[in-house]
């Protein structure tokens, strides 16, 4: 956990996430320094972790979720801002569903809330037994075009993957969530996401057609939907700047960094919204993420205590 800047304005007390670059990123600094960050490992999956031994039972992707009551009891934290990727954004969602009270809003970045079904299931064993699991891993998270292109990127992260110490355990977190169940969303029912939540995916991703689906399932009133252009399977690598930028849009809309400087993109989105408002004179504001095709008003309001949290 980051030690507190005492020099700056704190917005909450507590902040989570994983190992995102994202979070690395130039411009993030001005976020991340109003919040206490916690990076959460799924377990076997931390730096320099023991493999685990033959025979592991490793957690379901719900009991994944069940842990994270006891992390934020260990921390005396009380309601969170989840930031998730994958397999995370499921976890936090899945957490979400079952302790609406303590989640102030979702981002949540290639979310597929849907069980594999039948077909997906024999296309998953078929590809096992012609592809190595870092191939098939790097299916899930590339799209086909980028694989196809090689790219430092697709290299780094076959590189990383293909070495991994503990790709063991890696493949036991992969099973896991290959075996989730399915989150049974429902817009306007009983099963949904109660809290602000931004839905963000690269055009032409694997994950495209699963957070579609996932936006259509969810309040429109609370959900922005973010569809990066030119982004791949991983927008939080390759975007990192529009993601940021939309990112600040996000926690504004909820009421937190409302004195932060825009940039000279959101200056002009403003002004751009401002002038239509002045038109037709029954604006009294606008939506405050605009990059997405499909967006929701975010609330407004006093915010309460926050913390970010990503697996």
């Amino acid at each position: 956990m980051a030690p507190p800047n005492p020099n700056a304005q704190r917005y909450s007390p507590t902040m989570m996430w994983d190992s995102i670059p994202l979070f690395q990123f130039g411009d993030m600094q001005e976020i991340i320094q109003n919040f206490v960050r916690v990076h959460v490992d799924a377990p076997g999956m931390e730096e320099g972790a023991p493999v685990f031994p033959l025979g592991y039972q490793y957690p379901s992707l719900d009991q994944l979720a069940d842990m994270i009551p006891c992390i934020l009891q260990y921390l005396n934290f009380s309601t969170i801002i989840g930031v998730g990727v994958g397999a995370g954004a499921y976890i936090l969602s899945r957490y979400a569903l079952t302790h609406p009270d303590t989640v102030e809003g979702l981002v949540l970045i290639n979310i597929d809330p849907n069980a594999k079904g039948w077909m997906d299931w024999a296309a998953h064993k078929l590809t096992g037994l012609t592809s190595s699991i870092p191939e098939m891993i790097l299916g899930h998270l590339f799209s086909q075009e980028e694989l196809s292109g090689n790219s430092e990127l697709i290299q780094k992260y076959r590189n990383i993957i293909t070495h991994a110490p503990n790709l063991d355990n890696i493949e036991l977190y992969w099973n896991s969530y290959n075996n989730r169940r399915d989150l049974n969303l429902e817009r306007g029912g009983a099963v949904t996401l109660k809290c602000p939540v931004m839905l963000v995916v690269g055009d032409q991703a694997p994950h495209e057609d699963a957070v579609v689906e996932c936006n259509s399932k969810l309040d429109p009133t609370q959900t922005s939907f973010l569809k990066m252009a030119d982004s791949g399977g991983q927008p939080q690598l390759t975007q990192p700047g529009k993601l940021t930028e939309a990112f600040k849009y996000f926690l504004q809309g909820m009421g937190y960094m409302a004195s932060s400087c825009m940039t000279r993109l959101s200056r002009s989105r403003t002004a751009s919204l401002t002038s239509a408002a002045s038109i037709d004179g029954n604006r009294s504001r606008s939506r405050t993420l605009s990059q997405s095709s499909e967006s929701g008003t975010l609330p407004s309001g006093p915010p309460g205590h926050t913390m970010e949290v990503s697996c």
